[in-house]
């Protein structure tokens, strides 16, 4: 072992337990919180970061913390974008006719989406399924970022759907 890693273990040891308290008081998962403390330590190894050792638990609690912070707020963000999905897709028809030229303006909405990272995130999730993790890894964009984008585009889809009704 180097003496980073070393020093890094010994860190581990020493203040793992209170790392792991702080993430399952904020977040009321045992998974997560172990995930986000060895988060915090990979990408402390990763980044070379030299802790001394009186500021060394401040600023390892200070990073989950945080990183507790960021997960609570892509869970409100899922959320609001699945109550969103929710309402956007409670359609009433009262005939296929109907459906159908829904449908195609659903299609004609799709390819005028903007940006063009809309189109994507659309195309990804509903077409091939793919989960929004794994289109904001695919896109190099944070989770975030993804949902921010389906908003935008289901709100651009929903007044294409208005203007398609009048």
């Amino acid at each position: 072992m180097t003496q980073r890693e070393l020093q890094v273990e010994r860190l581990f040891k020493l203040h793992y337990r209170a790392m792991y308290r702080l993430a399952s008081i904020l977040l009321h998962d045992d998974d997560e919180s172990k995930d986000i403390v060895h988060d915090v330590f990979a990408r402390l190894l990763a980044q070379q970061v030299e802790l001394q050792e009186d500021t060394a638990q401040s600023y390892l609690l200070l990073s989950v913390r945080n990183r507790c912070m960021n997960v609570i707020r892509n869970h409100k963000i899922h959320d609001q974008v699945h109550r969103y999905l929710l309402s956007a897709y409670e359609l009433e028809h009262t005939s296929p006719e109907d459906l159908e030229h829904e449908i195609e303006m659903l299609k004609v909405g799709i390819n005028e989406l903007f940006p063009p990272i809309c189109r994507e995130v659309i195309r990804l999730h509903f077409t091939e399924g793919v989960s929004f993790r794994e289109i904001a890894v695919r896109l190099n964009v944070s989770e975030t970022t993804i949902y921010k984008h389906l908003r935008n585009a289901l709100d651009q889809l929903r007044q294409t759907l208005k203007k398609a009704e009048q």
